[in-house]
């Protein structure tokens, strides 16, 4: 069973920058791709980047391409989401998630707060 856990919410200023940490515990060796999602008041959940856990390979939603950076070291079973350039449109909840190989995404972390002020 993959445990996550998120940290370095916070509040930033508009252009500001902010970077997540999300650490992974139990059975990591299992995890073949994390991931970073956000869900922002009265919003649906939504798709904000992705790393695979053995070839690194990242993927961006379109939102926050050229902005955030996903990244992983292996060695701390840590991924990490550098934002930069926020905006209050990125005001939300950020969750860390972990997928095996074919599969959906199915551990969830508890989530942390990122809140952009204009």
């Amino acid at each position: 069973q993959v445990q996550l856990v998120e940290s370095g919410g916070g509040l930033v200023q508009a252009g500001g920058s902010l970077r997540l940490s999300c650490a992974a515990s139990g059975g990591t060796f299992t995890i073949y791709e994390l991931g970073w999602f956000r869900q922002a008041p009265g919003k649906e959940r939504e798709f904000v980047a992705a790393i695979r856990w053995s070839g690194g390979q990242t993927y961006y939603a379109d939102s926050v391409k050229g902005r955030f950076t996903i990244s992983r070291d292996n060695a701390k079973n840590t991924v990490y989401l550098q934002m930069n350039s926020l905006k209050p449109e990125d005001t939300a909840v950020y969750y860390c998630a972990a997928r095996r190989f074919n599969a959906r995404y199915d551990y969830w972390g508890q989530g942390t707060q990122v809140t952009v002020s204009s």
